[in-house]
């Protein structure tokens, strides 16, 4: 049986910092693993200030984010599709531009991804939760249409022309940020460095995660795949900077605290035991 595993994500970059260890781990154990992104990235800002290629950011922001996407696919050695729609952009006042992804009834938007399901047969989804990670329209957006598509991908009878129905076995939210990676990294770094200037921004995330609930059921041992991941997350110039401590901590104290990525089992068509260390367990037993 050939493992399969699809993830969903809203923008080019999403995919390298919410998944890519585990997307270069089980293409390490011959797994396929392909990514969609269900828009370009059109109307996102330029977010790290050193970015070399400015001018072409400037000019042709959609088309520098493919070439990033392109950069961070072959470090990770995956597939990757573009589901076709326009980033709906932040929007901090609610409304988004009319024909973006957010904007298109969600009945259209999901048969694009019914394809993708039904061509690539994964036992595996994974997406985002109903606030979308954070409240970016495209994330809630890309929340709601992979689960129509996860249930319409199973019927006969919905969108009988998008290929032979296909049943995922399981379906999982990314829970990757958490508070127990967080207050892992921070005892460990507290017992063996209690001078290091990362304490500071490991406390204020301890801080602002305090109220997070845990949730997540599936911890993936991804440690010898941290530096994939970085390397994806550095593809996307334009929206990360290289020394950002929001996303990169040394690879070591995580290797040590908390070499996992994190998932929670929504639905399972099989059985399994919690909590899981992988995201086809059960499947192969079917």
């Amino acid at each position: 049986m050939t493992l399969r595993l699809l993830a969903v994500h809203a923008h080019p970059d999403d995919e390298s910092s919410k998944g890519a260890a585990t997307y270069a781990y089980y293409r390490s154990l011959g797994a396929e693993v392909l990514v969609v992104s269900c828009t370009g990235g059109e109307r996102g800002s330029i977010l790290n200030e050193s970015l070399a290629d400015t001018a072409m950011a400037e000019r042709d922001i959609a088309g520098l984010r493919r070439l990033e996407m392109a950069e961070a696919q072959r470090y990770l050695g995956i597939q990757h599709r573009w589901l076709g729609y326009q980033d709906s952009g932040m929007n901090d006042d609610g409304a988004v531009p009319p024909g973006s992804f957010a904007d298109i009834p969600i009945e259209f938007s999901a048969e694009p991804l019914v394809r993708v399901i039904r061509d690539f047969r994964p036992q595996v989804l994974i997406t985002y939760d109903e606030n979308g990670g954070y409240p970016h329209p495209d994330h809630v957006r890309c929340h709601q249409v992979s689960l129509e598509a996860y249930r319409a991908a199973a019927s006969p009878n919905r969108y009988p022309d998008a290929g032979e129905p296909w049943q995922i076995d399981k379906l999982y939210y990314d829970r990757i940020f958490n508070l127990q990676r967080i207050d892992a990294m921070y005892l460990a770094l507290s017992a063996k460095d209690p001078d290091s200037a990362l304490l500071e921004p490991l406390g204020e995330a301890r801080e602002w995660m305090k109220d997070y609930p845990k949730l997540a059921t599936t911890h993936v041992p991804v440690g010898d795949f941290l530096d994939h991941r970085d390397a994806a997350l550095r593809s996307h110039a334009s929206q990360v900077s290289p020394d950002s401590s929001f996303f990169f901590w040394p690879n070591d104290l995580i290797r040590e605290a908390w070499p996992f990525e994190d998932f929670q089992l929504i639905e399972s068509k099989v059985e399994t035991d919690m909590p899981e260390s992988d995201l086809f367990a059960g499947v192969e037993d079917k």
